[in-house]
């Protein structure tokens, strides 16, 4: 009795399973789920038949993020933890992001973390003021401050963007021989010649970090942090480096389109009148002590100076390549520290403030922060189940002083639920996108970088097949 009913059970199992066999299931369908397979077993599934390598090599031909983060108070365990997690995905790295806690020793970050990947991979290593990202032990979503005593902790992230070709470039200090213009020249013709030399054009498709006289169609984002480390000239010291996306000419054929977009957040109220400055007289080479007047009546504001800024408007004459020189116009940020008592002078942070410049000054602003983020949700949301672009990942680069506990993430956790995204908090940020709200016309009257304060800058990688 027993042998005939399992007889009858295999007869019907077999009956039932010949239509839906592996080999027969449709292509969309397969390449769901090997997507799924740890890089072990991937692997093994690529050598499996000549149709399930095609459709292996199709998922690798999509560009890719992925992140993780620790926060181990050992560096040893937290690069392990992190570096485990990220190549356990099907991803071929390009490039890779490291930012490192404050309590860390940044060089030895450095060879540990350029230990575990391709010498061939751009890796930058910046120290951070926080992190966004993934737990690589508990997979939960984190966002880790910096506390008054500094940060311990990392977060990695490493991606791939077939089609394209990356490459860090940077900005070599000042020495005696060569001034500083010099420098900023020939690290702008260093980035202008890689992106021709593979894309046949001079402007790149996107920047990471720094910005300076590249046309309007570039998309820029980055942060500045307290010191940082990278693969492109590890024995010189510089003062910034750019990673650098530019779009292959000759990339193999079926791959298709990936593009970037650069959103803004922004913290900043501007409140009172504008101010022409009349003389600047620096201080210990990060101070500006500056003479100013305006028109109209003085007019009181009875605010704090820890959360005000003056937002320098600068305009300078660029040009790309053969390209006519146009004015292009930016805003530089700088904290408040004191003023005069009717605002007839001013001391802010940093330098770079020149006579003749003008400057309102700005309130950071919870409501602004709330209304900012929601206005640029709209554009964002806009990716989310479009027929031709799919979103592969997201980077942010968030001031330290905004203290959204989840603002900042809600961007990507709420319009584009599964995406891989990843961020760093940052003394300043840097901004120049096209994904801009309707209302949002002071953002779209200032073609240069912006170099921000009290703001969020979100990246999105697009692609379409």
């Amino acid at each position: 009795m027993w042998d005939c009913s399992l007889s009858l059970y295999t007869t019907m199992i077999t009956k039932m399973a010949l239509p839906t066999t592996i080999e027969k299931l449709d292509i969309d369908v397969l390449q769901n789920i090997l997507a799924r397979l740890s890089a072990v077993d991937f692997a093994s599934a690529d050598c499996v038949s000549r149709s399930w390598n095609h459709v292996c090599s199709r998922i690798l031909c999509r560009p890719k993020f992925a992140s993780a983060c620790s926060n181990n108070p050992s560096l040893l365990v937290a690069i392990e933890e992190v570096a485990n997690e990220v190549l356990s995905k099907l991803i071929r790295p390009q490039f890779a992001i490291l930012s490192v806690g404050s309590l860390f020793s940044m060089q030895e970050a450095f060879q540990l973390i350029t230990a575990k990947l391709s010498s061939k991979i751009p890796v930058i290593i910046n120290w951070s003021s926080g992190f966004i990202g993934r737990d690589a032990f508990y997979e939960e979503f984190k966002k880790i401050p910096k506390l008054e005593s500094g940060i311990r902790g990392i977060v990695l992230t490493v991606g791939c963007v077939p089609g394209m070709k990356v490459k860090s470039i940077s900005l070599q200090k000042q020495v005696e021989d060569h001034p500083q213009d010099f420098m900023i020249d020939k690290f702008i013709t260093d980035i202008w010649e890689f992106s021709t030399s593979i894309s046949g054009r001079q402007s790149p498709a996107a920047l990471m970090i720094f910005n300076y006289a590249m046309s309007p169609e570039t998309v820029i984002v980055g942060g500045f942090c307290y010191d940082f480390r990278h693969t492109a000239t590890e024995e010189l010291a510089c003062d910034a480096v750019a990673l650098v996306f530019v779009t292959d000419r000759n990339k193999p054929p079926g791959i298709g389109e990936t593009r970037f977009h650069a959103a803004l957040s922004s913290g900043l109220t501007p409140v009172g009148p504008t101010y022409w400055v009349d003389s600047v007289t620096e201080k210990y080479g990060c101070m500006a002590h500056l003479i100013v007047h305006r028109e109209g009546p003085f007019e009181a504001m009875e605010m704090e100076l820890s959360t005000m800024y003056i937002g320098v408007t600068k305009r300078k004459k660029c040009s790309v390549g053969q390209e006519k020189e146009k004015w292009m116009t930016s805003l530089a940020f700088h904290r408040i520290l004191s003023t005069g008592t009717d605002n007839e002078y001013f001391l802010v942070e940093d330098v770079g403030v020149k006579t003749g410049d003008t400057f309102q000054c700005y309130l950071t602003d919870s409501n602004t922060v709330r209304s900012s983020t929601d206005s640029v949700s709209n554009p964002v949301r806009s990716f989310n189940g479009s027929d031709k672009w799919e979103v592969s990942g997201g980077l942010i680069f968030a001031s330290m002083h905004r203290g959204q506990p989840n603002g900042d993430t809600s961007l990507f956790s709420e319009n584009l639920p599964g995406v891989t995204f990843a961020g760093t908090m940052c003394l300043g940020e840097m901004w120049r996108g096209d994904l801009i709200p309707q209302e949002s016309q002071e953002q779209k009257s200032a073609q240069g970088c912006f170099l921000h304060r009290y703001n969020a800058v979100y990246l999105v990688m697009s692609y379409a097949p």
